[in-house]
């Protein structure tokens, strides 16, 4: 049994809408033994090793379905075992998964397991300790002989597993208010592998780290890690503190102490979790012995007066108080009969404690500070105290050296709790933890007394979240609340658009026109990164890692995402829903890649953008598959695009008050036409749209289209949207590699990154309806990894089409030969009846486009199919033209007019008479008719 592939999915993917890990499993022999085969010794050993099975539902829904399958008479089938196992060993680490399924691939021993996840890393170990826990209980016989003979001990592998996990894991705190902004539908994102989290999206994105928040004053954590300085200003403000000395040697701690007068408290001046803190200390030997251990966390150390009472945590936040809890150090208690050992032992089988933050409570520890509190009482680890004898083990209460907490919120005195707030508050910090000393929380200080020893800065949550003893208090809500008000927005406006052509076009006309109103838009394409029109990053982002540049960047305002079908599934998307989901069209092209073999597989992947979006999908009516999405979608609202205004569904859509966008004929030409909630509104005439060449780029009508239906699905108005699209063109400035088109040669040049039949289909119709005077020529390839019968395709739609064919191949091979392409498309445009002698291969794409230039005349046009735009831009702009360099262009050539001239003929006004026209070729001067 071996893992053949293994994909990691962010977010919404084709298994789930949730992060899953999928794993192509190869069962080899062992297809042939199924549970029933291995028989009740191997599923014994199992439930053994993993007892939490036994609660796995299965397909039965109920507690013992999967143990029930494993035993009936047919049994099952390992991969579906090793899902359940991969399940249950997150769970055992503390991570919450539930969700699994397990298919077979088509594969003779072949299984798709597909396992929910909450850690990447977690997730992955999973499924690798699941392989080896499960060869090793496999009879001697079936085991691989790469694991025979191994030591494999589960206990240790699984205690590994364990706090691998957990060093992985969000804190105690950071989870608790992760868990708050899930509750209000707060949007987060990791940005490490520890405690930094971005709470909402882009320009309303906060951060988090443990408890400090974005909101958090820096000189507020200054003040609150310098014990002395904080003493100083909440003495000052009349609060009860200890009274401190700083010392930074044995001697100078000798003598603060009696300065203070003994017992004191020893501890280190910038330290926390009760780190080299050393109480009720009296003796010159003993001050000596806790000042070593207070340096070992900090150069300098504070001597305060020991205050008797019990440790208390008092936690503000924004201003006021949420909880209070009485922190225990840790300790056991004596029954006659066991020794202190023994009784950490007993201590720390409680499931509740863990290692370190992992659980509930903490471990007890016989560390130096447990010896040293022994060794004062007369103990010794082996010594075995009387019964009902409590031994503390720690002299502070932190949860994280293995205290206890009990909450104290109701009981807490009003004076106390005004006395935490103005604390907080003296300080500057937005989430405070006060620690205070006394007797009895439920009377005031100014009666029972007691004082402040420090007030921290990114408190746990832990103890008040799941205290030991009292009632759970909800602090993360508060500091969720206080960062987004109620009312305040957390998500940015997203937009997600995917289609097999037209969806990188579509996404810049979006981000134009929400540009044009005024906003910050993030935009991913297959050309790169851009943040408010600029480029950030270069190349095909149009996956989940782009998806996330933008989400973070917090300039952004809208997102424009163009999410293309590989990252889809490869890594799924970043984001669990989007505001508007637009599915343009399913057309052939990657199939037979990566499980993705007919139209409706692609139907599939792109479907996953219509599923996840919330407000509205939009779809094109006039594509059977994305009209099918429509029974998949949940958003609010459904948008059809048509370019048939007699579409019988898309009539009977808009007469129930649904919303489309129709091209209709009128008098004019075509107008693109909205409708919504039964009202008729006329947009824009689509020759008046740069982009579509008059309305002849039929293929650009239809992507003005889609890009108004997202526009104003998403709130934008209608003279916004017209004047967004009036000020869009397919220039390279604004649409790289999308039908740019150069008239600075006495030839026309079109440049297209074309790369499947659609797309190449919509490009020589345009070329037809152009009717250029000269000859036609095209530099057609296609990629490497297509399908043969996709690059015969190509071929075929442009053979007859043209007066030239120059074939080419990518700079990237994808594993063809180096003129295999090019020889594909010349051998099936020979079979369509192109004669020999107008086709030309020539492999390298550099020197292909040079060819075509050099070989185009005045008026002729040339179509070039580009796989490197930036690069053939390049060099069609920079290209020198025999006729130009000749002084034979008088088109584009500007001529000397002597205007003077023209003063002595009668009537000739020339404010009137005469129109001058700059362009970027130079001035003209046009003559106006008389008007009879």
């Amino acid at each position: 049994m071996r893992i053949l592939d293994r994909s990691v999915y962010l977010g919404p993917s084709l298994y789930a809408h949730f992060p899953v890990i999928r794993l192509t499993l190869d069962l080899e022999h062992l297809e042939d033994w199924p549970t029933a085969k291995l028989g009740t010794e191997f599923i014994d050993s199992l439930l053994e090793a993993l007892p939490g099975l036994n609660k796995h539902g299965c397909s039965y829904r109920e507690e013992g379905g999967f143990v029930r399958r494993m035993r009936e008479d047919d049994g099952t089938w390992l991969g579906h075992v090793f899902e359940h196992v991969a399940i249950e060993l997150q769970n055992i680490a503390g991570n919450h998964v539930s969700f699994g399924k397990t298919r077979g691939n088509g594969e003779h021993g072949q299984y798709d397991v597909v396992f929910q996840y909450e850690s990447e890393e977690v997730g992955l170990e999973s499924a690798d300790l699941s392989m080896r826990l499960l060869h090793h209980l496999l009879p001697l016989e079936l085991q691989p002989e790469s694991v025979r003979g191994d030591e494999f001990e589960w206990e240790e592998e699984r205690d590994s597993f364990i706090r691998f996990a957990q060093r992985r894991e969000l804190g105690p705190s950071t989870a608790s208010l992760v868990k708050a902004a899930e509750e209000r539908n707060i949007p987060w994102i990791r940005l490490n592998r520890y405690s930094l989290v971005q709470l909402g999206h882009a320009c309303y994105g906060k951060r988090i780290q443990a408890t400090i928040t974005s909101e958090t004053r820096h000189i507020g954590v200054e003040i609150a890690s310098d014990k002395e300085e904080t003493n100083k200003l909440l003495g000052d403000l009349g609060l009860p503190v200890a009274k401190q000395r700083l010392a930074y040697s044995e001697r100078e701690a000798i003598r603060a102490s009696n300065r203070i007068g003994p017992p004191v408290v020893i501890k280190p001046l910038n330290a926390n979790h009760g780190r080299g803190v050393s109480i009720n200390i009296s003796t010159d030997a003993e001050i000596c012995t806790a000042f070593e251990n207070a340096r070992k966390h900090s150069r300098a150390v504070i001597v305060e007066s020991f205050l008797s009472g019990f440790d208390h945590r008092l936690l503000v936040v924004d201003g006021k108080l949420v909880a209070a809890s009485k922190r225990v150090p840790g300790h056991v208690i004596g029954d006659g009969e066991k020794t202190i050992e023994e009784l950490i032992e007993i201590v720390n089988s409680d499931p509740r404690r863990g290692i370190g933050h992992a659980k509930v409570l903490t471990r007890l520890e016989l560390d130096y500070q447990a010896n040293r509190l022994l060794e004062l009482l007369g103990l010794t680890k082996d010594s075995v105290p009387e019964e009902g004898r409590i031994v503390y083990l720690r002299s502070t209460g932190n949860l994280s050296t293995g205290g206890t907490a009990v909450d104290v919120t109701d009981i807490l005195h009003p004076d106390n709790r005004a006395m935490a707030e103005r604390s907080a508050r003296a300080i500057g910090l937005d989430v405070c933890g006060v620690d205070f000393l006394t007797d009895d929380i439920s009377v005031s200080y100014k009666v029972g007394g007691g004082g402040i020893c420090e007030v921290n800065a990114a408190p746990g949550f832990r103890m008040h979240v799941a205290p030991s003893e009292g009632t759970p208090r909800d602090v993360a809500g508060p500091v969720m609340d206080m960062l987004f008000p109620d009312g305040s927005p957390s998500r940015i406006p997203i937009c997600s658009i995917t289609g097999t052509n037209g969806k990188t076009t579509t996404a810049r006309m979006v981000s134009h026109i929400f540009k044009m109103t005024g906003k910050v838009t993030g935009l991913t394409t297959t050309d790169g990164v851009y943040i408010d029109g600029h480029l950030t990053v270069n190349g095909d982002m149009t996956g989940p890692a782009s998806a996330r540049i933008v989400l973070r960047d917090p300039k952004v305002e809208v997102a424009v995402l163009e999410t293309a079908r590989g990252g889809m599934l490869r890594r799924g998307l970043a984001y669990r829903s989007c505001d508007v989901g637009a599915v343009l069209n399913v057309q052939s092209d990657h199939l037979g890649l990566r499980g993705v073999d007919t139209l409706d597989d692609l139907a599939k992947v792109k479907r996953i953008v219509a599923e996840v979006a919330k407000d509205t999908a939009v779809l094109n009516a006039d594509d059977p598959h994305c009209l099918k999405m429509a029974d998949h979608t949940q958003s609010k609202n459904l948008c059809y695009v048509t370019m048939n205004s007699s579409h019988p569904l898309v009539r009977d859509h808009i007469r129930a008050g649904g919303r489309a966008v129709v091209l209709e004929q009128g008098m004019g030409g075509h107008m693109i036409a909205i409708y919504d909630n039964n009202q008729h509104i006329p947009l824009m005439w689509s020759h008046l749209v740069p982009a579509t060449l008059d309305g002849r780029a039929l293929h650009n009508v239809q992507n003005a289209m889609f890009a108004s239906g997202i526009a104003f699905s998403m709130g934008v108005g209608l003279e916004d949207i017209r004047h967004g699209l009036r000020t869009f063109d397919t220039t390279f400035f604004q649409a790289p590699g999308r039908m740019n088109i150069c008239d600075d040669h006495p030839f026309k040049v079109i440049m297209d990154y074309a790369h499947n039949p659609a797309a190449v289909s919509a490009m020589v119709d345009l070329v037809q309806r152009m009717e250029p005077k000269g000859k036609r020529t095209v530099i057609v390839a296609a990629p490497g990894d297509r399908r043969d019968e996709d690059v015969r395709e190509i071929a075929k739609l442009c053979a007859g089409k043209f007066d030239h064919y120059i074939c080419r191949r990518d700079d990237g091979l994808r594993g063809r030969e180096s003129d295999e392409i090019p020889m594909m498309l010349r051998d099936t445009l020979l079979a369509e009846g192109v004669p020999a002698d107008c086709i030309e291969v020539i492999p390298d794409e550099e020197t292909a486009v040079d060819h075509g230039l050099k070989i185009s005349k005045r008026d002729d046009l040339l179509l070039v199919f580009v796989d490197a735009i930036g690069r053939s831009w390049k060099q069609i702009q920079e290209f020198q033209s025999d006729e130009v360099d000749a002084g034979n262009d008088d088109r584009h050539v500007p001529h000397a007019v002597d205007l003077d001239g023209f003063a002595g003929f009668e009537g000739f006004d020339m404010a009137h008479d005469m129109e001058i026209i700059q362009d970027e070729r130079g001035v003209r001067i046009a003559a106006q008719e008389e008007s009879d």
